[in-house]
């Protein structure tokens, strides 16, 4: 009888689905000329903050120019440019000024999802992929 209320747990357990991190939210500020960011974890803005090359938070909320292909998206160089955190956000201004008209997007990694079993055992993930959003902003 323990056996199964054992085995009947561990996969109640297995099945709840994943808590997900919230999606980030992107605006664009003073004059037009840096990104904000907000909704990042707070513990992880913390700790990235400590660092003070930024290098840390390109590998989790990059910046990028939008290719004229947009199937070329996944080859693009992040944007060059300074992260700062202020209070619950984070602020990026490039080194050179965004251009008028062009399109850039921010790389959303949803780091976390698909981390259950169920995810696995229904086909909604695969081992070693990273999920990731792209937010598309124009200056």
């Amino acid at each position: 009888m323990k056996k199964t209320l054992i085995v009947i747990s561990l996969f109640i357990t297995a099945c709840t689905p994943a808590r997900h991190p919230a999606a980030i939210q992107i605006k664009l500020i003073n004059n037009k000329h840096s990104i904000e960011f907000k909704g990042l974890d707070y513990a992880v803005m913390q700790e990235i903050g400590r660092d003070s090359s930024s290098q840390e938070w390109q590998s989790l909320v990059p910046v990028y120019r939008m290719p004229r292909d947009t199937d070329m998206k996944n080859y693009q160089s992040e944007q060059p440019g300074r992260y700062e955190l202020k209070d619950s956000s984070v602020v990026f201004t490039p080194d050179t000024p965004f251009v008028a008209g062009q399109v850039y997007f921010v790389r959303n990694y949803r780091l976390g999802e698909g981390a259950t079993l169920a995810d696995y055992l229904k086909g909604r993930t695969q081992p070693g992929r990273t999920y990731f959003t792209d937010l598309i902003f124009k200056q």
